[in-house]
């Protein structure tokens, strides 16, 4: 074998003049590179279309997206019924009317005018001391705890701007006290349109996950 015979060629080729045989890299190793990146690629599809599959099937679409993005405890709220809060009539509210005020004969005549509107009438007379001349706003509704979610507003709707305090007493009756920037109730129409809101349900609130 001539020196000048490449490695490995075990003598089979000899060079001869300018011409050398060319050595070229064995191809096995790119076919399996390809080869492997090929199957990535197709089992990247065949994961993809077995999860459209089980989407269609499956009943999912936008509505099952927009539930797990919302949170997998999210549910649509369906034939929910919300519960009714019937407000007293008012007739079913004693109320007591006291003068806080300097003026004369205010007791009788918001009393008179609520009675006119449907409301039983208590006790009628000048504030206790605690509250006479101490009443600076429209006026003061005053009754049992219970009264805030019974009896309150549907009296306030008669006396805008009217403020709110409970005491011990165990009775349904309401004390209305006329306080020193009072001048007359709320016009009927308006105290009518007020009730006529508060007996309107609120709306069920959204589902929220």
């Amino acid at each position: 074998m001539s020196m000048l015979t490449p490695p490995g060629m075990g003598g089979k080729y000899r060079i001869t003049g300018d011409a050398y045989p060319r050595m070229r890299r064995p191809r096995r190793r790119r076919r399996i590179v390809v080869a492997a990146l090929a199957a990535m690629v197709a089992l990247g599809l065949a994961g993809w279309g077995t999860l459209q599959l089980i989407d269609v099937f499956g009943g999912g679409g936008a509505d099952s997206r927009a539930r797990t993005a919302a949170g997998p405890g999210c549910k649509p709220r369906k034939n929910v019924v919300t519960p009714v809060h019937v407000p007293l009539k008012p007739a079913q509210i004693t109320v007591n009317v006291y003068n806080a005020t300097p003026r004369a004969g205010l007791a009788k005549s918001t009393a008179d005018e609520l009675k006119k509107r449907g409301f039983a009438i208590g006790k009628v007379g000048n504030a206790p001391a605690a509250y006479d001349k101490k009443v600076p706003g429209t006026g003061m509704l005053l009754g049992a705890t219970g009264a805030r979610d019974s009896a309150f507003p549907v009296l306030r709707t008669q006396l805008k701007g009217a403020a709110l305090k409970t005491d011990t007493r165990a009775t349904a009756d309401v004390d209305l006290i006329i306080g020193t920037a009072f001048k007359t109730l709320t016009p009927p129409k308006d105290a009518t349109a007020a009730l006529t809101a508060l007996a309107k349900p609120a709306p069920a609130p959204s589902a929220k996950c």
